[in-house]
């Protein structure tokens, strides 16, 4: 077959003054709008909000979701909401959103959080608006069961933080049976680190997985709204790079950062990653 073009028209981020090796992929408030003109994946891109400050982390991040959603570049735009306001879009140009993981805690009392944060969390929750209206594929990995539990009614609080490390999974029936975790065993080791978790799912979500220390690590609203508590993103030199950056934001003592890292190399961490894989394969559009 010859070459698919897009005729959505979609937004892509591009290149622009500022730009640094250091920094090299593009933040949130540069977008030209411009065709996909030779595409040989998903017509329509995937669409990562992330919100880490740190280059470090969030360039890290980003390569994740790459390898692990199987996506190239331009089928993953990524918008970094903690450098400027979210810009329009429709959701009728991407073929689902993932919301990554986030050192800002839902939980945490209003007064003490940053104006940057408490304007994420409002876009978050508009767009939350759109996207459960139309159920609209959405994944939200570690911060997103703080977005989307809190759009939909959970409590989110401090009782079933859990240390940073990997710690065993295991799946509900309902999660054995649900399309994103095929072929993801019953139990699984993956990586966590959280100070906040859901103590309490509303009445309509679906339970799909939880840990002894953590009864809610995924769930489900409606048919294709997912959040998870565990990183699907985090192998173990991610997990290595994030205790070196965030070695001072309380996830633990400072003085244990060498034996965690220790600890992440001697881990097998393997299934959690087929859940964004499921995802790219179930809603490329």
């Amino acid at each position: 077959m010859g070459v698919r073009r897009d005729p959505y028209n979609v937004m892509q981020p591009r290149r622009c003054e500022g730009v640094t090796v250091r920094n090299p992929l593009p933040l949130a408030t540069h977008f030209v709008r411009q065709p996909f003109l030779a595409q040989t994946g998903p017509v329509k891109p995937f669409l990562l909000l992330a919100t880490r400050a740190e280059d470090a982390a969030a360039d890290d991040e980003y390569q994740a979701y790459l390898r692990y959603c199987g996506l190239k570049p331009e089928e993953l735009v990524r918008i970094r909401l903690e450098s400027g306001p979210l810009p329009p879009f429709e959701l009728s140009d991407y073929s689902g959103v993932i919301v990554g993981g986030s050192p800002y805690t839902s939980s945490d009392p209003v007064e003490e959080k940053s104006a940057a944060q408490i304007r994420v969390e409002t876009e978050l929750s508009s767009l939350l608006d759109r996207i459960v209206a139309e159920d609209f594929p959405f994944l939200g990995a570690c911060y997103g069961v703080g977005t989307l539990g809190v759009h939909q009614g959970a409590v989110i609080d401090r009782r079933f933080g859990e240390a940073v490390g990997a710690t065993r999974i295991t799946l509900t029936t309902d999660g054995e049976s649900d399309p994103m975790l095929r072929g993801v065993p019953r139990t699984f080791d993956a990586f966590v680190g959280h100070k906040e978790a859901c103590s309490q799912l509303p009445e309509h979500a679906v339970l799909l997985a939880s840990s002894e220390a953590c009864p809610v690590h995924m769930f489900r609203i409606k048919n294709n709204l997912y959040a998870t508590q565990f990183h699907p993103e985090l192998d173990a030199d991610g997990l290595i790079t994030r205790i070196n950056i965030y070695k001072n934001a309380g996830y633990f003592p400072p003085h244990t950062a060498d034996e965690l890292i220790e600890t992440a190399r001697r881990s097998s961490v393997t299934e959690p990653m087929r859940v964004l894989r499921n995802f790219t394969e179930r809603y490329a559009r």
